[in-house]
């Protein structure tokens, strides 16, 4: 099984709408997927339609509850840990605790044999919540912009990254960079495109995200692309890149 990280410390970048539709797609290509959101945002939480009325991740990494609150979604196959905003606090109130990068991981192998994809939505910056999602996952994806400003802190994430992975978590791999809001009628995206294309050091995941307003419509109603637009290029794209993580395996 594949524990996913999305992650990005530039807000903006379609980070929670790939963590949104990736989940739903494996889910609806059959999968068993548990979605969690780590931002304290809440974004994918209130994108998924979830009302938060109980116990959310928040209380798992302090401590007060010793497993995940999981709760079904509307959506077949698809469970999701909620957020709540007070999870911005949490790194102030366990930082101190020994072992505190392990919490999320500790959380998160108890439920590896219930489900063939964990994807997690990160927090938007380096912090101990990100770090506790890496040590977790074994694979991480990174949504990149198609702007001038694509390569601004990659190198910066990838060191964390290969940190993690040297140190905390050999496991640790990422799967790709994975540009959105791509439009090919424009010379800045295809310059940005080419020179990912050229790193060395990162793949590129296939295909790019195109710009597409339902995606954002989709976001604004509470649904997944595939249920707002299913005929959408939004939902195209991340259908076919759902099935790339799927040839992952």
């Amino acid at each position: 099984m594949k524990i996913i990280s999305i992650i990005n410390h530039k807000g903006g970048v379609g980070k929670t709408t790939t963590a949104v539709n990736l989940s739903v797609g494996l889910a609806r290509l059959g999968k068993k997927v548990l979605v969690i959101d780590l931002d304290a945002q809440t974004n994918l939480t209130y994108n998924l339609g979830f009302d938060i009325d109980g116990k959310t991740i928040y209380n798992a990494i302090r401590g007060e509850i010793n497993s995940l609150p999981i709760y079904s979604t509307t959506i077949e196959n698809l469970s999701i840990v909620p957020a709540h905003l007070n999870l911005g606090m949490v790194e102030m109130e366990i930082y101190q605790k020994k072992g505190n990068e392990y919490i999320l991981k500790r959380l998160i192998d108890e439920q590896r044999p219930n489900y063939d994809y964990i994807v997690i939505d990160c927090p938007p910056s380096i912090s101990l919540l990100t770090f506790n999602a890496l040590i977790a996952s074994t694979d991480v994806i990174i949504p990149i912009e198609a702007d001038g400003f694509a390569l601004h802190g990659i190198v910066k994430l990838g060191s964390v990254i290969e940190q993690i992975k040297s140190n905390l978590n050999t496991q640790l791999k990422i799967l790709g960079l994975l540009i959105t809001k791509f439009d090919k009628r424009k010379t800045l995206s295809r310059e940005v495109e080419n020179i990912l294309q050229l790193s060395p050091q990162y793949s590129i995941l296939k295909p790019a995200i195109r710009v597409n307003v339902s995606l954002s419509e989709a976001s604004l109603n509470r649904q997944d692309v595939f249920s707002y637009a299913p005929k959408s290029t939004g939902a195209e794209d991340y259908l076919e890149l759902t099935q790339t993580i799927i040839d992952h395996e």
